[in-house]
């Protein structure tokens, strides 16, 4: 077991969560509209979807491991490609990150729900794992199916805490989003170092 590849996928994983979208603004929301143990309902469902990817990639990848191993190294040069290809975007982007603090109250178990379904039936979840869970293999006698569903369950618990920690600071990150306007540009930068570093890190493990 080769634990300073989980080491590194810990890393990129924690980046990546912390990188701003829907998601941790959805919780930073609903932390700031219902209280901080909405957002971590609200957590809890959008982190609890991470499971029905990690199968669809989990059993996927393991069929076609079984078939060739040349077809599994087309997949770690597909997942490089298509993390190029997110920053890429993220280099063209001129989104700006706002939020409204506008939401209607709903039950702890509602969100749960919501967050839940948002994450399930966002395929491009499944596109991302599919890209970036193979370069993360980290061993080689291991059954690689239980690989995949250790590094969904560490994603899963690092998504969680971070989540979770944007919600009891829920206050605090909306005081400095407002004060620094001109986040955007920064943002972006930080998304392309990541992205490209990964795939950097996914061709070359």
């Amino acid at each position: 077991m080769n634990y300073e590849i989980l080491i590194s996928f810990i890393g990129a994983s924690m980046l990546l969560t912390i990188m701003p979208g829907p998601d941790i603004i959805y919780v930073l929301v609903q932390s700031l509209t219902n209280g901080k143990k909405y957002g971590i309902a609200t957590s809890l469902g959008l982190v609890s979807g991470i499971l029905i990817h990690t199968s669809l990639v989990a059993f996927g990848v393991s069929a076609i491991l079984k078939q060739s191993e040349n077809i599994f190294l087309g997949i770690k040069l597909f997942g490089a490609f298509y993390l190029v290809y997110l920053a890429y975007q993220a280099f063209k982007s001129e989104e700006e990150l706002v939020f409204s603090t506008k939401a209607a109250k709903k039950s702890l178990l509602k969100l749960l729900q919501q967050g839940f379904i948002m994450n399930v039936l966002n395929p491009k979840v499944s596109i991302f794992f599919l890209a970036f869970f193979p370069g993360f293999l980290y061993s080689s006698t291991q059954s690689t199916v239980v690989q995949f569903y250790v590094l969904g369950g560490l994603f899963m618990l690092q998504a969680l805490l971070i989540f979770s920690m944007v919600s009891i600071l829920s206050g605090n990150f909306a005081v400095y989003l407002k004060k620094h306007p001109k986040l955007n540009s920064n943002i972006k930068w930080f998304k392309i170092v990541v992205f490209v570093g990964i795939a950097i890190f996914i061709v070359f493990s």
